[in-house]
């Protein structure tokens, strides 16, 4: 396919220039040429073209940023009349909250809890509407100079009861490993609890400057979560107040049922910082003790050995069947 450059023209939309690449995809800054507004126009590569998991992953972004309409989600607009597959989403002028983090390592906590305030009204917004991000990270938010927020990349975000099962929901279960919750790495699908847990560990990272599980491989961070306790953030930032720690605790619980229930009752205890109880918490004083029980790492490995396999078998079901 022939690639585009500053002055092309796609469709409506004159190319302003290169602004992201992907393994998936490149991002262009672009003029809609009927009324002038600045839009970024995503456009998958050939090759995820032709990957029916990566294409439903694009397809599932577009799906889902056209019916959000919140100013904390990005939103993507409607097109049917497309010579090409690409996605035309607003332009937003920012930086990744992950560049701010590479810039800041840490944040103060005031803006700590602002953004995170804020990220909360979106995900809110997205739950009351049956999404669930599933990918929340830094990589996903963008920022503006007045620090209003963006959700970004609902590629594998899912929408609450859906029953029908895709390869790419049973291959992309899984979101990042410095975020993704204990539920997730267990296999299951999540809600927004799970969005509630990736939250919680960006709110600790900010604080802190680093995420509240590290490990030497992916599946070393994952397990370590759903053995062990994080050092205690204010261990690593005598500045966290004690109220500020346990809602990040509230927010980082093992067990779904014991975190907040909605981004609003998060949101809502970082608004009354004063007012939020202190618990007593193991957690303080256990940290320091590691368990890695051979027998569950083991079974742990072997059982993400196996998804290849198992998506292999699914995929030859299917085009038996059909």
């Amino acid at each position: 396919m022939t690639p585009l450059h500053p002055g092309d023209h796609l469709d409506h939309y004159r190319i302003e220039g290169l602004v992201a690449r992907s393994g998936m995809a490149s991002i262009f800054r672009a003029t809609d040429m009927r009324n002038g507004r600045q839009v970024a126009i995503k456009i998958p590569h050939p090759e995820m073209e032709a990957d029916p998991v990566l294409f439903e992953r694009f397809e599932r972004e577009g799906e889902i940023g056209e019916k959000l309409d919140h100013p904390g989600v990005m939103k993507v607009f409607p097109d049917s009349d497309r010579s090409r597959v690409y996605m035309v989403m607003e332009w937003v002028d920012g930086r990744l909250l992950r560049q701010v983090l590479h810039a800041q390592k840490k944040l103060p906590a005031e803006r700590a809890v602002r953004l995170t305030i804020a990220i909360c009204d979106a995900l809110d917004y997205i739950h009351r509407n049956g999404v669930v991000h599933r990918d929340l990270k830094p990589e996903n938010i963008m920022i503006d100079e007045q620090d209003n927020i963006k959700l970004i990349d609902f590629g594998i975000a899912a929408r609450t009861g859906a029953r029908r099962l895709t390869f790419g929901k049973l291959s992309q279960v899984m979101g990042t490993p410095d975020y993704i919750s204990p539920e997730q790495v267990k296999g299951k699908r999540g809600d927004g609890r799970s969005d509630i847990y990736a939250l919680g560990a960006m709110l600790y990272e900010m604080l802190t400057g680093q995420p509240p599980f590290t490990g030497e491989n992916p599946f070393a961070i994952m397990n370590d979560r759903l053995l062990n306790n994080p050092v205690p953030p204010r261990e690593l930032n005598p500045e966290i107040s004690p109220h500020l720690q346990e809602v990040i605790y509230r927010a980082l619980e093992r067990e779904p049922q014991n975190r907040y229930a909605t981004a609003n009752e998060f949101a809502w205890d970082l608004e009354h910082l004063d007012e939020v109880g202190v618990a007593d918490r193991p957690e303080l004083r256990d940290w320091k003790k590691r368990r890695t029980p051979w027998l569950r790492q083991v079974l742990f490995y072997a059982a993400m050995a196996l998804i290849p396999i198992v998506i292999f078998g699914l995929l030859i079901f299917v085009a038996r069947k059909g």
